[in-house]
């Protein structure tokens, strides 16, 4: 299992890698009045934030960029050749590749912008839980959505526990270290 896991994961990160890109430092450092600071800059075409708005007879997006009193609300247009529409929801979080076309920025990709996983955690896809499952390898599948979406249906052997009662159900895992836990919901996350 241990040589399993050290084959697994450096193989689940590339995949991650490649499927999202590398992280790249867009930072941008500046000194004023003697002091130096380090300024986060966000891509001329690219807005990263929430969706707090999406028109479909006007075809416009609102997301909003920045945060605190940094915070604005900016709207691109999309067309049916802008790709991952279906990503543009009010109260998610996405990232928003644009072009100018004439004097107005147009929506050409829309992704979910993912929570980053924290150290030690990895990214398994869907084929490779399927194998997992098939090949019956030691490990406990957990569905983290509502009760009411397991008991609708599950994968073959998943326990149920919701993300609102993660913390107090962590008993329920079981207390050897070297099983492999896997998480699974119905969306991004």
């Amino acid at each position: 299992m241990r040589r399993n896991a050290a084959v697994f994961i450096p193989v689940s990160i590339v995949l991650v890698m490649l499927t999202w890109g590398c992280a790249r430092d867009t930072s941008v450092t500046t000194a004023t009045g003697g002091k130096t600071r380090t300024v986060q800059k966000q891509s001329a075409s690219i807005y990263t934030g929430k969706i707090v708005g999406r028109s479909n007879k006007a075809g416009t997006i609102s997301i909003v960029v920045g945060k605190g009193d940094r915070a604005r609300t900016m709207m691109v247009r999309f067309d049916d050749r802008t790709r991952g529409l279906e990503h543009a929801v009010k109260g998610r979080a996405a990232i928003i590749t644009w072009e100018l076309r004439g004097s107005e920025k147009v929506a050409t990709v829309i992704k979910p912008k993912l929570a980053k996983l924290p150290p030690g955690v990895t990214e398994i896809k869907p084929a490779e839980v399927r194998k997992l499952i098939e090949s019956g390898a030691d490990h406990v599948l957990i569905d983290s959505r509502p009760g009411n979406r397991y008991d609708q249906a599950h994968l073959p052997g998943a326990v149920s526990i919701p993300v609102d009662r993660m913390k107090t159900a962590l008993k329920t895992l079981p207390p050897r270290k070297d099983i492999l836990l896997v998480f699974y919901c119905g969306g991004y996350t």
